[in-house]
């Protein structure tokens, strides 16, 4: 074992949630590290969420990563629901005005805030192996690749698979999961977006989802069953299959072109109560998941990282405890009014091989209130531009 390495706050994790973290405490003089398993070169390529609440960009921009952002991000002040042969705009601006959404894709933050960290100096180990946490009661550290980094604090941000959840001593933390019996299939395809703004599609062969990343890229989400092979998706047959679910409207016509990535995710909601154990503090994926129906995910981890910046903040000031105690009850009243309206667009716009025909009929019904009412699409519009943050008590 090598001589330690020591540092205030130790980061598991280069994701948005680890790298944004990282920043907002350089920001306010309290030093980090962050350890990677995987290298760079994957984590700015790897393709995940692209949808940012209002919140976010305001965070990003305040915080001097969102230059880019600003330039490039494609900012929608609206979404269209299309079922029943005909769509209908959920209208941002008159429903929830100031507020909007900005597509930008995930790994294009990643890229923003590894490009700020190492301009800081900062301290990031990509492909790092073996990492492991220990002695979080008091004098926390992290071994990882036969080194050690001693620590105040060690915040995980590895995502689900990672190593900081299961570190945490059985029975402290309940999980709550709910498995959905269908996937997402998604692809990036080089060809410009065929409309100006996201397209959630509900129709009797299963749900789509047009969205876009840049002018030129689009992207695409196909429902398909659980466990589906994608050997079995050749190009044409999803293009013929994106075709017969989002072109139901009269004068729509889907742009294809070359698919130059997809693969398949499974949907699943998950949250594990508390999202801290001593010295541990688990942020974004780590601590919970939801479908991405509601784009909500990349949402949760900033919040989340808003929280514990400024609990983090006040204990190096003064010696406060309260707020790094309260950490976990704070973000989980955001996480659950999240996974809440996550599982009620999934509800919402997926068909189910269980619903009969009085089932299918009542998912219209609630289709036609949503768009029809203020009120309903109002609470749809204020929880996917995402909730104001709370004042910090």
């Amino acid at each position: 074992m090598l001589s330690p390495m020591r540092t205030q706050v130790g980061i598991i994790g280069a994701g948005p949630a680890g790298l944004l973290l990282s920043h907002l405490l350089h920001l306010r003089g309290i030093s980090s590290v962050i350890l990677e398993r995987r290298s760079r070169d994957y984590v700015e390529r790897r393709v995940r969420a692209g949808v940012l609440e209002q919140g976010t960009v305001d965070t990003l921009v305040e915080s001097g990563v969102g230059e880019r952002l600003l330039r490039e991000g494609l900012v929608h002040e609206g979404i269209e629901l299309r079922y029943g042969g005909a769509g209908h705009r959920v209208a941002f601006e008159k429903l929830v005005p100031g507020r909007s959404i900005t597509v930008y894709g995930q790994q294009e933050v990643v890229k923003d805030l590894i490009a700020a960290r190492l301009a800081a100096g900062a301290d990031i180990r990509f492909e790092v192996d073996d990492v492991a946490v220990h002695s979080l009661e008091d004098a926390p550290y992290i071994t990882f690749g036969g080194e050690r980094l001693d620590c105040d604090f060690i915040a995980g941000c590895d995502g689900f698979h990672g190593v900081s959840r299961p570190s945490v001593p059985e029975g402290v933390i309940t999980t709550y999961e709910r498995e959905y019996p269908f996937a997402w299939l998604g692809i990036l395809a080089r060809v410009a977006p065929s409309a100006e703004e996201l397209i959630y599609a509900q129709t009797g062969r299963g749900f789509a989802l047009h969205s876009m990343r840049s002018p030129e890229i689009s992207r695409f989400y196909l429902q398909v069953p659980a466990g589906e092979d994608l050997d079995e998706w050749p190009d044409e047959r999803i293009w013929a299959e994106l075709k017969a679910r989002l072109e139901t409207v009269p004068g729509f016509a889907l742009a294809t072109g070359e698919i130059i990535e997809k693969g398949i995710t499974p949907l699943r909601s998950f949250v594990a109560e508390p999202m801290r154990h001593e010295r541990l503090f688990l942020a974004g994926d780590a601590a919970h998941i939801v479908p991405p129906t509601g784009a909500k995910g990349l949402n949760l981890a900033v919040a989340d990282v808003r929280v514990l910046t400024e609990a983090l903040t006040r204990f190096y000031a003064d010696g406060s405890t309260a707020l790094l105690d309260d950490y976990s009850d704070i973000c989980l009243k955001r996480v659950w009014r999240a996974q809440h309206f996550s599982w009620w667009m999934t509800t919402l716009l997926h068909t189910f091989d269980s619903d009969d025909a009085y089932g299918r009929r009542l998912q219209t019904s609630y289709l036609d209130y949503v768009t029809a009412s203020d009120a309903a699409a109002t609470t749809l519009a204020e929880n996917y531009v995402g909730l104001p943050y709370e004042v910090l008590p």
